[in-house]
């Protein structure tokens, strides 16, 4: 027996066009280890933009189409065309997690016919999953697909940010920008398992709801008195690793500067070379996508790199990934619960208007893909 549906696929084609349309798909019946899920609720992620619109102009888009089957099209600059190049004329299907209800499963799975599971492994933008079990999380009875639409690039990123810091010797963490779900996360990982955090966030509002989870150190990037704020919470907490989401411009930059300043009022002598103390950034996203600006006025003993979730996931002991998913449903409702503005179709999603609004990534503007409404 076959099974049919619908994914959000993109395509940038050779004279530059980006195309983002929904395409039939045909699933077999799952074989050993596998389910067929009905999907009820995608989040999008910023780690989904980038591939559901590459480096096209924004200002471009265009509706086209019919309503049951939409199209939106835009312009990618010939100056970015390169760095698509190893993706031009492939039809792409897009969203990293999602959940839904199993609907058929191989003969070794039959008893998770009807359960609800969170998934990760991309095409999720779809009205149908063919995914192995090893991919999912079955949430417990009574939990909706909202609940584990988003039980794993937030939660585990978050988590495995406290297992690098433990893995690389450091004791305490600086994270920017702080406010988002993944950082609310954070804050509750951190007050439940005794970790220094450095919240760096952009407005007062951003301070008192960080505040109310429990952080104990948040600074306002916005304010005056930032620079001096920040070196205060980072002599507190001794943090001498970082996560930034911004990337582009000099927030990597000003952390660096300040772990050195903490670092250089112990030294029992001055060295022109700096601290000896290292200082680890790691760019985890792309919120700004200009230039890393370093001033380097923070000596010769520090690091910047990139960090990804799957790279982490593939480096680590699976012991210590298992212990991390099954934290993850254990407190699914709780530390690792995520809160949406937004809820879009899949075919309300290919709206121009849409596409727009929650590319934006505002902080407290969460978009998440439903099923079709009644």
């Amino acid at each position: 027996m076959t099974h049919h549906g619908q994914e959000l696929r993109s395509t940038i084609t050779p004279d530059g066009t980006l195309r983002v349309h929904l395409e039939p798909v045909t699933h077999p019946d799952p074989g050993p280890g596998q389910l067929l899920v009905r999907i009820e609720a995608a989040p999008i992620n910023p780690s989904d933009l980038g591939l559901l619109f590459g480096l096209a102009d924004m200002d471009s888009l265009t509706a086209g189409g019919t309503p049951d089957a939409p199209v939106l099209t835009a312009t990618v600059p010939p100056a970015a065309m390169p760095a698509m190049k190893a993706r031009i004329g492939q039809s792409l299907p897009v969203g990293n997690e999602g959940a839904g209800t199993v609907i058929a499963a191989g003969p070794d799975l039959s008893h998770l016919v009807g359960k609800r599971v969170a998934m990760i492994g991309g095409a999720m933008y779809a009205d149908l999953r063919l995914i192995g079990l090893e991919a999912c999380i079955v949430l417990p009875d009574g939990a909706t697909a909202e609940q584990g639409a988003s039980l794993f690039v937030n939660p585990l990123t978050a988590l495995g940010f406290v297992e690098t810091m433990r893995a690389e010797g450091h004791s305490a963490i600086v994270h920017a920008p702080a406010a988002s779900n993944l950082g609310q996360m954070l804050v509750r990982i951190c007050k439940d398992d005794g970790i220094g955090l450095v919240n760096i966030v952009r407005s007062q509002d951003q301070v008192r709801l960080l505040r109310d989870l429990g952080a104990v150190h948040v600074v306002d990037s916005s304010s005056d008195s930032f620079r001096a704020d920040l070196e205060q919470a980072i002599e507190v907490t001794g943090a001498t690793l970082a996560f930034d989401a911004i990337g582009g411009g000099e927030m990597t930059s000003t952390i660096l500067n300040a772990m050195e300043a903490v670092a250089a009022r112990k030294m029992d002598s001055y060295d022109r070379y700096g601290s000896d103390v290292m200082k680890q950034v790691y760019v985890y996203g792309a919120l700004d996508t200009g230039p890393t600006v370093l001033r380097r006025g923070f000596g010769f003993s520090w690091r910047i790199g990139g960090w990804l979730l799957f790279h982490m996931l593939r480096r680590t002991d699976t012991a210590i990934t298992q212990r991390m998913r099954e934290r993850v449903a254990a407190e699914m409702t709780t530390t690792f619960a995520s809160h949406y503005s937004e809820r879009l179709t899949l075919r309300e999603a290919l709206s121009p208007d849409a596409a727009r609004a929650y590319v934006r990534k505002a902080t407290g503007a969460k978009y998440l893909i439903t099923g079709p409404r009644p």
